[in-house]
C-alpha cells in the first residue's frame, strides 16, 4: 500500500464510550465517518477507541491532533456524568470549560419551561475558544476547537452533525476504488499480487480474504487519485487472477 501524498489531507476518529468497549454497543460511526471522509479526498489513517476516563481521552486528543490534519470525536457529550468529552477536549487545548452562551440559548429555545436542568444544561459546556457544530436532530450542538471536530455518538445526530461541517473540509483530490473479486484462495495470489504493487506504486491496494459457501475468496481493493492507472492497476490484478485459474469480477467502490 502506497504512503499518503504529503499534499493530502488526513483524519483521525476518536470513539469515546465505555459502551463500545464492553461489546454493549455496537459503533456504526467509524465505517459512515471514513466513507464519507474517503468521499471528499480525505484519508482516514487512524481509529481508537477509549473509555470514559479523563486520562485516556486527553492523551488520545493530543497523540491525534498533533499528527493528522483532522480529528474527529464521536460520543461522551450528553447531560450524564460518564459525558466527560468536552472537558477533556478543553484540558488537551489548555483551555478553560466554559458554559456557552450560544449553545445555552439553543437549548432554552429548546425545551420548554422548566425542562433545562441542570444535566441538560452540561451540554451547553465547551471549551473557551470553540465554535459550535450545529446539531439539528436534538438542538445540543457539538463544537470545533483547532483541528478537533467534536460530536455525538448516536449515530443520527452524528451524520447530521457532519453533513453540516463537511462543507468547511478541505479535502484532498477524490479517490477512486475498484474491487476485483475471486474465489481464489489469498495465498495463491499473494506473490503476484506483491508484484502488481510494485507495477503501481500509487495505487493503494489491500487483499481481504473471505470463507463463502465452503470456499475461500479474496476481495482485492486498489484506490488511486490517478483513474487511469487505477484501470491500468485493475486489469493487471484482473489478468493475474484469471492466469491462475481464477474468474475474476471487477466492481466500482470501495468493496
Amino acid at each position: 500500500m502506497t504512503d499518503t501524498p504529503p499534499d493530502a489531507p488526513t483524519a483521525a476518529i476518536l470513539v469515546i464510550g465505555n459502551e463500545i468497549l464492553s461489546g454493549r454497543t455496537k459503533d456504526a460511526n467509524l465505517g459512515w465517518l471514513a466513507e464519507r471522509l474517503f468521499a471528499l479526498g480525505i484519508r482516514v489513517r487512524e481509529a481508537r477507541v477509549v473509555p470514559d476516563v479523563k486520562a485516556d481521552v486527553v492523551a488520545a486528543v493530543n497523540a491525534l491532533r498533533t499528527r493528522w490534519t483532522y480529528v474527529f470525536t464521536t460520543g461522551g457529550i450528553g447531560p450524564t456524568h460518564d459525558d466527560i468529552t468536552a472537558e477533556c477536549v478543553a484540558e488537551a487545548f489548555s483551555v478553560p470549560l466554559e458554559q456557552n452562551e450560544e449553545a445555552r440559548r439553543r437549548l432554552e429555545a429548546h425545551y420548554p419551561p422548566g425542562q433545562l436542568n441542570a444535566a441538560r444544561l452540561r451540554m451547553a459546556n465547551a471549551p473557551v475558544g470553540a465554535t459550535l457544530i450545529d446539531n439539528p436532530v436534538s438542538k445540543a450542538p457539538g463544537f470545533r476547537i483547532g483541528n478537533v471536530h467534536v460530536m455525538a455518538g448516536v449515530p443520527s445526530i452524528m451524520h447530521a452533525m457532519f453533513d453540516g461541517i463537511a462543507p468547511t473540509l478541505v479535502g484532498g483530490p477524490p479517490m477512486h476504488a475498484r474491487t476485483v473479486r475471486c474465489l481464489l484462495p489469498e495465498g495463491i495470489i499473494a506473490e503476484g499480487l506483491s508484484a502488481v504493487q510494485d507495477r503501481f506504486p500509487a495505487v493503494e491496494i489491500g487483499s481481504y480474504p473471505f470463507y463463502r459457501n465452503q470456499s475461500f475468496g479474496v476481495s482485492l481493493v486498489l484506490r488511486a487519485t490517478d483513474e487511469p492507472e487505477l484501470e491500468a492497476a485493475t486489469a493487471a490484478v484482473a489478468d493475474l487472477v484469471r492466469g491462475l485459474g481464477g474468474d475474476p469480477v471487477v466492481e466500482t467502490g470501495q468493496g
